[in-house]
C-alpha cells in the first residue's frame, strides 16, 4: 500500500512539475514551423510543409504531409508537388508560365567599361537604387512563356525595367492563365527611377498569345491593383486601393466582367487582406482584421447589380485566420494561430463558423507547458473613443505578487495587432520569462473601422502616442503591475514609437528596446527606398517649409529633437541589410544615448534586413532581449 501511494505521489509531482513548465527561447525556435501547400486534386486532403530547426544541431530540415479534409492522421509525403493541381500549366496543358529575371539596365562599372574587369564600382542616375535588403543591378523579374517542358520560352516583358512578381513580396500570384488560355494577366509597376519611387500604381496587365499585344485592364486606377484570380465561371477579380502613394489605403475586392467593374466591399468599413472565389463562383471568401483578430468573411457576387451585397463575418474568437488554404465542399481549410499557438491546419464549417485543428505539429510541445492568460480589455481613448489592450499575463499569474510590466508597439504604422504568433517579438516567451504584456490596439491599426486606420497618418506622434500612455498608465493601476519596473518595446513603427516616447515619458519606464525604428526623420527622408511611403505618412519632404503638415511630422513628431530628454536605459537592435528603415536611425540613435552617458546597447546584425530571418541571429536576439530587460528591471 505505501509503495502504491509513493508512486502516485511521484508521478503527480511529476505531472505538477510538466505543467509548470513554460515556453523558453529554444523551444520557441524549435518549433515546427507550419506551412500549407494547397489540396490534392482531388479535394479530399490537404498537403502542409513543416520546417523544423534544431538549435542543438543548428540544421533545418522541411517535411511535407498530407492529412484528409474531414479528419485523420497526417502522414508524410514524398511526391507533394504530383498531388497538388500546377496553374503554372495553360488550361489545355500544353504551355508553362514562369518568371526570372532579365539584364536591362546597365550598373556596374564593368557594363561601362567592360575591359575594366576587376572594378568595383555601381553607378546610377536615378532612385530606387535599392530596394528592401537589395541594391538594384539592373536585372528585373519577367514572366515567360514556354512549352510546358520548358523549351522555346520567350519573354512577355522584352526590354522593360519592371518586374513581375513584384519586389520584393510578390509571388507566383502576380501572373495568370485566363481561363480560355489565350492571355496571361501580369502584375506590375509600369514605372522607373524616381517614379516608381513615389508611387504605388500597379496595375494589371493583359497578354494576348496570339497577338503578342498587352492591355492595361486596371488603367486609371491609381493604388495598388493585385491578385487577380478568376472564378470557375470566368469572372476576374483583384484587390485594389484608390490612392497612389498610399500603401495602407482601404483594400477593396473589385469584380470584373470584362467590359464592367464593381467593387463588393465599397460600403463596408474595413480592409480587405486577402480573397478567394468560392469554387462555385457565386461569392467571394475574405480575411480582414476586425476588432483584434482576422476573420474569415464572405461577401456574394450577385452580377453587376447597383446594389451591393452584405459582408457576413463567418468566424468568431480570439485566433486569426491566417491564410485561406482552398476549399473542399462547406469547408475551408485555413492557417489558424493565437497568441499561444504557432499555425496549425484548421478546417472552418462555412455554415456555422466552428473551426476543427487537422494537423497537430506542436501539440505535444503545448501540452508540456502552461499557457499564458490572454485578455481583452476596453479602455476610453483621450478623445473618447473605445481603445482595445491585449494583455498577456505570465503562465500560473498570481494576482496577489507584482510583475514587472511591458508596453509592446506595433510597427507598420497601419498594420493589425492580432492573435498572431510571431517567432520575434512572441507574447507567449515574454509572459514566460516573468512579464505582463500591455500590447495596445492604438490609433492606425486596421479592424476598427478605416477612419480609426487611417487617422494616425500625419499625426505619428498625437492620439496614437496618448493611446500608448492611457493603456500603460490604465494597466498600472492594478495592483499586480511593478509602477517601478515598466519597459517599453517595438520594431518599425514601433521602435520609432520607442525612439519617440524615450523623450516624453516623464520617467514611466525603466527600459526601453528599439528595433529598427525610425530616429530621425530628416535622415529617414532621404535614405529609404520607398520614398511614396514618407510622402504620404509625413506629408512631403523636409524642405518643403510652406507645408505644415510636414514640418510638424519634421520637427514635433520628430524622436531626435527629443533626445536631450533621455534619461533611461535604451538597447537598440539594427539590421545593416535594412533599407526600409536604413542603418544609419539605429546608430544614430545609439551614439546619442552613449555620448550622453546613457545606459546603452547596440545589437547590430551584418547581415539581417528589416527582420531576423536567419535561427541562430534569432537565438541571440531572444537571449539579448530578455538580458537587456533582466539587468534594466530588476
Amino acid at each position: 500500500m505505501k509503495k502504491i501511494f509513493f508512486i502516485s505521489l511521484a508521478l503527480l509531482s511529476a505531472n505538477v512539475m510538466l505543467a509548470q513548465k513554460v515556453m523558453t527561447t529554444e523551444m520557441l525556435l524549435e518549433l515546427g514551423k507550419v506551412g500549407a501547400m494547397g489540396i490534392t486534386k482531388d479535394g479530399k486532403s490537404v498537403i502542409y510543409n513543416v520546417k523544423k530547426y534544431s538549435v542543438t544541431d543548428a540544421k533545418a530540415t522541411n517535411t511535407q504531409y498530407i492529412v484528409p479534409i474531414a479528419g485523420g492522421e497526417s502522414k508524410t509525403i514524398e511526391n507533394a508537388d504530383a498531388q497538388l493541381s500546377n496553374n503554372r500549366i495553360s488550361p489545355d496543358g500544353k504551355l508553362m508560365i514562369s518568371s526570372k529575371d532579365v539584364k536591362v539596365k546597365n550598373i556596374f562599372g564593368k557594363d561601362y567599361y567592360p575591359e575594366l574587369t576587376k572594378s568595383d564600382v555601381m553607378i546610377y542616375d536615378n532612385l530606387n537604387y535599392r530596394h528592401w535588403d537589395t541594391w538594384e543591378d539592373g536585372a528585373f523579374g519577367h514572366v515567360f512563356i514556354s512549352n510546358a517542358d520548358g523549351s522555346n520560352a520567350y519573354d512577355i516583358m522584352p526590354n522593360e525595367a519592371f518586374d513581375c512578381p513584384q519586389k520584393p513580396f510578390g509571388g507566383d500570384e502576380d501572373f495568370i492563365w485566363t481561363p480560355d488560355g489565350k492571355n496571361v494577366l501580369y502584375v506590375t509597376k509600369k514605372k522607373y527611377g524616381k517614379d516608381y519611387a513615389v508611387s504605388t500604381n500597379t496595375d494589371i496587365y493583359q497578354y494576348n498569345l496570339e497577338t503578342k499585344t498587352t492591355k492595361n485592364l486596371t488603367e486609371g486606377m491609381m493604388g495598388y491593383d493585385i491578385k487577380p484570380s478568376y472564378s470557375s465561371t470566368g469572372t476576374l477579380a483583384f484587390l485594389s486601393m484608390k490612392t497612389d502613394g498610399y500603401e495602407s489605403d482601404k483594400n477593396d475586392i473589385i469584380v470584373y466582367n470584362g467590359t464592367t467593374m464593381i467593387n463588393l466591399t465599397k460600403d463596408w468599413d474595413g480592409t480587405v487582406d486577402d480573397f478567394r472565389w468560392s469554387n462555385d463562383g457565386k461569392s467571394l471568401y475574405f480575411t480582414a482584421a476586425s476588432d483584434g483578430a482576422v476573420q474569415l468573411f464572405n461577401v456574394d457576387y450577385p452580377g453587376l447589380t447597383k446594389k451591393l451585397p452584405v459582408v457576413k463575418q463567418i468566424t468568431k474568437g480570439d485566433f486569426d485566420v491566417r491564410a485561406m488554404v482552398g476549399q473542399a465542399g462547406n469547408t475551408m481549410v485555413i492557417e489558424r494561430t493565437d497568441m499561444n499557438h504557432a499555425a496549425e491546419i484548421y478546417t472552418v464549417d462555412l455554415k456555422t463558423g466552428t473551426t476543427t485543428q487537422l494537423s497537430h505539429v506542436n501539440d505535444a510541445t503545448y501540452s508540456s507547458i502552461t499557457l499564458s492568460k490572454i485578455e481583452r480589455r476596453y479602455l476610453t481613448a483621450a478623445d473618447g473613443q473605445k481603445l482595445l489592450v491585449w494583455v498577456i499575463y505570465p503562465p500560473n499569474f498570481d494576482a496577489t505578487k507584482k510583475y514587472p510590466t511591458l508596453l509592446y508597439c506595433q510597427g507598420g504604422p497601419q498594420s493589425p495587432l492580432t492573435q498572431f504568433y510571431s517567432f520575434r517579438w512572441n507574447f507567449q516567451l515574454m509572459a514566460a520569462n516573468g512579464y505582463i504584456v500591455v500590447a495596445p490596439n492604438r490609433r492606425g491599426m486596421p479592424g476598427h473601422g478605416v477612419k480609426w486606420n487611417e487617422q494616425i497618418s500625419r499625426d505619428y506622434g498625437g492620439l496614437n502616442m496618448k493611446d500608448y500612455l492611457i493603456s500603460i498608465d490604465e494597466l498600472s493601476k492594478e495592483p499586480f503591475v511593478d509602477k517601478t519596473r515598466l519597459g517599453c518595446v517595438g520594431a518599425s513603427y514601433g521602435g520609432y514609437s520607442v525612439y519617440f516616447l524615450a523623450g516624453i515619458h516623464e520617467k514611466r519606464f525603466k527600459s526601453f528596446i528599439a528595433h529598427d525604428g525610425i530616429f530621425d526623420w530628416r535622415s529617414m527622408y532621404g535614405t529609404t527606398e520607398e520614398v511614396f511611403f514618407v510622402n504620404q505618412d509625413l506629408g512631403g519632404p523636409y524642405w518643403d517649409k510652406e507645408n505644415t503638415a510636414a514640418q510638424k511630422s519634421y520637427n514635433e513628431f520628430n524622436p531626435v529633437n527629443y533626445v536631450k530628454k533621455w534619461d533611461t536605459p535604451i538597447m537598440i537592435i539594427q539590421g545593416e541589410k535594412d533599407y526600409r528603415v536604413p542603418v544609419e536611425q539605429g546608430l544614430g540613435a545609439f551614439q546619442a544615448a552613449q555620448l550622453q552617458g546613457i545606459k546603452s546597447k547596440l545589437l547590430y546584425f551584418p547581415n539581417e534586413n528589416h527582420w531576423i530571418l536567419k535561427d541562430q541571429d534569432a537565438l541571440v536576439w531572444q537571449r539579448e532581449f530578455f538580458k537587456w530587460l533582466g539587468e534594466t528591471l530588476k
